[in-house]
């Protein structure tokens, strides 16, 4: 069980990050995709330059059927690194770049499909990936979710005080290597 001292060690960690989310995000954002995503991501690519967003692409570069874990961990792995204040990945249905997303320490990825959900996501879950589905979300749609995601600041207080539980509990895991154990 997590103590007392470890959540509010880890709390003000989050509280610093947040207070500092402003400026890191600045900074670049990591796009990436699968096949089935390529279009899309295109489109979002596209939109975030013309907005005067620094881009940088994870790939992949066509239509040509690749596997979505390789570019969704690339995207993670930028985010997890402090090289990209945030990522957007881009696959069918977004559930499985989600899934990988969230496998690598410091990413907290959200699968959002509405701008409800994406203003969510941050403020509530203070997500540093989005993931969409290129099959579920029309292409304004995908403009509209990513202009809110990346808008919507981190919540303070209680939300803050919730996502470092989430850190606890990726910290607590980590610790002990893979595997569930106590």
């Amino acid at each position: 069980m997590t103590t007392e001292k470890e959540i509010r060690r880890v709390v003000s960690e989050v509280v610093d990050r947040v207070l500092a989310g402003a400026e890191r995000e600045s900074g670049d954002v990591a796009v990436g995709c699968d096949h089935g995503g390529f279009r899309l991501k295109e489109l979002v690519k596209e939109h975030l330059r013309g907005q005067g967003r620094s881009v940088v692409d994870c790939g992949t570069s066509s239509t040509e059927s690749v596997d979505y874990p390789d570019f969704a961990h690339a995207v993670a792995k930028e985010v997890a690194s402090g090289r990209c204040g945030v990522g957007i990945i881009v696959d069918g249905a977004g559930i499985g770049s989600a899934m990988v997303a969230n496998k690598v320490p410091g990413v907290r990825a959200a699968l959002c499909y509405d701008l409800s959900s994406a203003r969510n996501s941050r403020e509530h879950n203070h997500a540093n990936v989005l993931t969409l589905g290129a099959g579920l979300i029309g292409d304004g749609l995908a403009r509209q979710i990513v202009d809110e995601w990346l808008a919507t600041p981190w919540g303070p207080g209680r939300h803050a005080d919730r996502v470092a539980k989430i850190t606890a509990v990726e910290r607590h895991y980590a610790a002990d290597g893979a595997g569930v154990s106590g």
